[in-house]
């Protein structure tokens, strides 16, 4: 620890102590000289605003929760603390918003449940009081846990909590947020086990029930996932909540119709809930309804207007053209400085793209790169740990290592793989190929990631992958590949091939051909400028935080680059590579020449691909429905000016 980190945790613990003993000018005096070297620390800010709120500087507190705010915008207690501040001013309405927020960003804060119990009548006043018993009723350990995971520490909440269920194994709630702690660390199969002892010990607990059909659904269990959530909808099938998760669970397993009921039987009891609206939009989208899917991300934001993510769908259409009044709505939105910070990150990334369709360039990359740069402030993304995982597959996947295991593996010739980058064109890759007679196209699968993850050791620090490969055995790694086959049945409709579209899998080429050694796969490869600035573009749901920085986008892709020319060595003619500009340039050359390769015959639907009708779940959704067309190409061409870093990045690739 250096010497300037001590200083800082010594000024905080004295300014901490001079608040709890009443000093609250000395507090702020010292908070205020942490300021002066770090204007954004925002422990300090906090206990500033806390200290000035006491002293009656009404006006300083809010300058300094305002900075705050803006600094860790999901800092929970900050919004509690507004919510103090404007009580104490008398404006119950703005306060009992804060406190709202305040529980939405950290539930264990049982000051705010109290004062929402006060405020409130009614149902949500006894809701409130409910939590706030909940919470006061918790071990002191479980309280800690839960502050430190939604406070951003959660390393430090697996150790409390570990330590803690070692002397309370069933204690279901200790198990619930140790489950938390693994989603929130990419820990699936660790948080599925918990919830699923969790559940088996106190079977009616709602709670229990919701998180697992959380997971289940992150793993794509969605048939399981579906099953929980059937079981919870027989309990009750007139409630919204219950409804709404049926509905959202039949989408994933491909059932539209009965999503569609479900949806409606909640909007016929809230009509204008704006998340429901919104996850039917999703639904029509993905099957292919567009003016439907339009007329209700319109309707969310009507109910809204601060609702980011109707606005980022409709802009994520790529089609949609916003009128000036909406785009006058959105930047209203996000001048906000209490805008949420979902919301916030989603009127970015959709005024971004709404100002680039207007040309107007110099303002679309400003919003976009500050939907970026709010999305990077939260992610653990390290470039140069990236960089490292790469060069070890290169160290470690030799050709020695593949003729050591010669023959081993499950023999299966059914998956296709399409990986590289996102936004390269895979999703149309997909759709060609998923409308010849023979082959399935199902999601960008996690279950080559989860084997990866799982090889590398479950406890935080193990890094055994890609080492192990090494040292298992040809049992081992036919049952890995069998597992695969048979984990990925139920996204399947019976088709002799099925294509798994992860782009990420590119990592893991050595580790795919170990466990499926006659598995084909096909790298879907774009202009690096192009395929890089559209990624820098796209708001991803999760996997892909490399996006969220032009430095960081350029190098990842000049590390694909590295590691598909090592598997071109040492797996000579194993990968097809199909470029998107050819694709474009000559359709049915690159579609024979990808069936060749699959040995499939020729099919002329795969030249009519946009007319294909399936679920198209990627953002890519809307284009692959359409002839093929140049639409996106040269696209950074405009923005160039600020697309040194980019360039940089990419070195002679650019």
């Amino acid at each position: 620890m250096t010497g300037e980190t001590t200083d800082r945790e010594a000024q905080l613990a004295a300014a901490q102590d001079a608040l709890k003993a009443g000093d609250f000018a000395v507090g702020l005096r010292l908070a205020e000289q942490l300021l002066a070297s770090d204007a954004g620390d925002a422990e300090a800010l906090y206990m500033a605003a806390v200290a000035a709120r006491y002293l009656e500087q009404f006006a300083a507190a809010a300058r300094y929760l305002q900075s705050l705010h803006a600094a860790s915008p999901e800092f929970g207690r900050a919004w509690q603390e507004g919510g103090h501040l404007a009580r104490a001013q008398g404006r119950d309405k703005d306060a009992i918003q804060a406190y709202r927020r305040a529980t939405q960003f950290n539930p264990a804060l049982v000051a705010s449940w109290r004062a929402l119990a006060e405020m409130q009548s009614g149902a949500e006043a006894q809701t409130a009081a409910a939590q706030a018993q909940r919470i006061a009723g918790l071990p002191r350990e479980l309280l800690a846990v839960t502050n430190h995971l939604h406070e951003g520490r959660p390393l430090k909440a697996e150790e409390i909590c570990r330590h803690y269920l070692r002397q309370h194994p069933r204690d279901v709630e200790g198990m619930r947020l140790l489950a938390q702690i693994g989603l929130r660390l990419g820990i699936l199969d660790d948080a599925e086990f918990l919830l699923e002892s969790a559940v088996t010990f106190e079977p009616d607990n709602i709670q229990l029930r919701l998180d697992y059909i959380d997971v289940l659904r992150k793993r794509q269990k969605f048939a399981a996932a579906r099953e929980q959530a059937e079981a919870l909808y027989a309990r009750d099938a007139s409630n919204p909540l219950f409804q709404s998760h049926l509905a959202i669970e039949c989408m994933q397993t491909g059932d539209y119709d009965r999503a569609f009921e479900l949806f409606d039987a909640v909007l016929a009891q809230l009509p204008n809930d704006p998340a429901t609206l919104t996850s039917k939009g999703h639904a029509l989208k993905t099957t292919g309804q567009h003016e439907a899917a339009v007329d209700s991300y319109r309707a969310a934001f009507a109910v809204r207007p601060d609702h980011g993510d109707a606005y980022y769908a409709l802009a994520n259409l790529k089609t949609y053209q916003f009128s000036d009044p909406e785009m006058a709505a959105m930047r209203e939105q996000v001048a906000r400085p209490d805008l949420a910070f979902m919301d916030r990150v989603h009127l970015s990334f959709a005024l971004g793209k709404v100002y680039e369709d207007r040309k107007e360039y110099e303002d679309s990359f400003r919003f976009y790169r500050e939907g970026n740069d709010l999305k990077r402030s939260q992610a653990r993304y390290s470039a140069d740990a990236m960089s490292e995982e790469l060069a070890r597959q290169k160290e470690v996947c030799t050709g020695d290592l593949f003729a050591k295991h010669a023959g081993s593996g499950d023999p299966a010739p059914d998956p296709i793989f399409i990986l590289g980058l996102p936004r390269a064109g895979s999703t149309l890759l997909e759709q060609i190929l998923a409308s010849h007679s023979q082959v399935d196209g199902t999601l960008e699968l996690p279950n080559i990631l989860a084997l990866a993850h799982r090889l590398r050791g479950r406890k935080a620090g193990d890094n055994r992958y890609p080492q192990i490969l090494h040292d298992l055995e040809g049992e081992q790694l036919a049952k890995f590949g069998a597992d695969f086959i048979e984990s990925t049945r139920i996204h399947r409709q019976g088709a002799s091939f099925f294509i798994d579209k992860m782009p990420n899998n590119f990592r893991h080429i050595g580790l795919i051909h170990l466990v499926l050694p006659n598995a084909k796969i096909i790298d879907a490869r774009r202009d690096p400028m192009d395929c890089c600035f559209s990624g820098f573009k796209q708001l991803f749901a999760e996997g892909q935080e490399f996006t969220y920085g032009l430095t960081e986008i350029g190098r990842y892709y000049s590390d694909y680059i590295g590691l598909m020319d090592h598997w071109d060595k040492v797996l000579p003619g194993k990968v097809l590579r199909v470029q998107h500009e050819d694709v474009l340039d000559d359709l049915e050359a690159q579609v024979r020449r990808m069936l060749d390769y699959l040995g499939l015959p020729f099919e002329q639907a795969c030249l009519e691909f946009h007319k294909t009708d399936r679920a198209v779940r990627t953002a890519s959704s809307e284009q692959v429905r359409k002839p093929i067309n140049r639409s996106g190409q040269g696209a950074w061409v405009p923005f160039e000016p600020w697309l040194v870093d980019l360039k940089t990045s990419l070195g002679a690739l650019a």
